[in-house]
C-alpha cells in the first residue's frame, strides 16, 4: 500500500480532472522527463487532448507554487511547461513505455485512480444518505446545526423551536 500512497500524493486536479504531470511520472518510471516527454511526442497521436494536455504558464506557476517543487539554481526546473495526463493517457503511456517498471507502475496508478473513483463515489453516496435524513428529520437536524454553531449570536439561534423536555 506504501506505493498506493506515493502516487495518489502525485494525483493533481487540474481543469477539472485527476491528472499526474510529466516529472511525477518520470520520476515513478526511473527516466528523466526529457525522455518521457520525447517518448510521447514521437507518438503524439496516441495523446489525444482528453488523453494529455500541456498546462499553460499559469498554472503551471500556481502548481510549482503548491507543491513547491521550484529549486533555485540554474538548471534546477524545467523550462518548458509540463504534460498533464490522465487516467487514460497514462494506460496509454503503456504502450510506449515497454519496461517491465512502466508496466508495473503504471498498474500501480491505474489502481490509484480506481481507488479515488470509489472513494468520490462513496463520498457523493454518503452526502446524499446524510440529505435525506436530514429531510426526514428537519428537528433534529436543526438542533444539531444549532450546537454546532452556538457560538454564533444570530436571531436564528435564539427563536429555534425546543425539543424535548
Amino acid at each position: 500500500m506504501q506505493h498506493l500512497e506515493i502516487i495518489t500524493q502525485k494525483i493533481y486536479e487540474i481543469r477539472g480532472q485527476k491528472v499526474m504531470l510529466d516529472f511525477d511520472l518520470a520520476e515513478l518510471y526511473g527516466t528523466e522527463t526529457k525522455r518521457l516527454k520525447e517518448a510521447v511526442k514521437r507518438n503524439i497521436n496516441r495523446f489525444p487532448e482528453d488523453f494529455m494536455f500541456e498546462l499553460t504558464k499559469n498554472e503551471s506557476d500556481s502548481l510549482r507554487s503548491q507543491i513547491a517543487t521550484l529549486k533555485n539554481g540554474r538548471g534546477q526546473h524545467s523550462k518548458f511547461l509540463p504534460f498533464a495526463f490522465t487516467e487514460q493517457g497514462i494506460a496509454m503511456l503503456s504502450s510506449i513505455l515497454n519496461s517491465e517498471k512502466a508496466i508495473e507502475v503504471n498498474i500501480s496508478i491505474i489502481r490509484a485512480f480506481v481507488t479515488f473513483r470509489q472513494f468520490s463515489l462513496s463520498y457523493a453516496e454518503l452526502k446524499t444518505r446524510i440529505e435525506e435524513i436530514e429531510n426526514q428529520f428537519p428537528d433534529i437536524y436543526k438542533a444539531l446545526n444549532y450546537l454546532v454553531d452556538k457560538d454564533k449570536t444570530t436571531s436564528d439561534n435564539k427563536e429555534r423551536t425546543k425539543i424535548g423536555y
